[in-house]
């Protein structure tokens, strides 16, 4: 979640973010909805981690980092080399949480 919030801070400075656009777009309620949806999802990962039994958490840790990492790989092309550079920090990370999920052992 870091990452992305970094990515959008150098955005910001970089001069490369225009109010109230993405990609030249007019924002709409919705997209803002799913970029909201998506921060969220790491906050809820941590609380199901904690209170969900290990089997089904380790599945569902690593759906959900494979799902970030395939969401990441198919946005990377279009972004500036330093959004790059986070991506595939956050990359890196998701596969950390696959292979911590994979290998857990109680």
């Amino acid at each position: 979640m870091f990452c992305y919030l970094y990515g959008d801070v150098f955005s910001i400075l970089a001069g490369d973010f225009k109010p109230g656009e993405t990609d030249g777009k007019p924002l709409t309620e919705y997209m803002v909805l799913g970029m909201a949806v998506i921060m969220m999802i790491p906050v809820m990962m941590i609380v199901l981690t904690l209170i969900l039994g290990y089997s089904i958490s380790s599945w569902v840790n690593i759906i959900v980092a494979l799902g970030f990492v395939i969401l990441n790989l198919v946005s990377i092309r279009s972004y500036p080399i330093y959004e790059k550079f986070t991506l595939i920090i956050s990359m890196g990370f998701n596969l950390l949480i696959v292979y911590t999920a994979w290998t857990w052992v109680i």
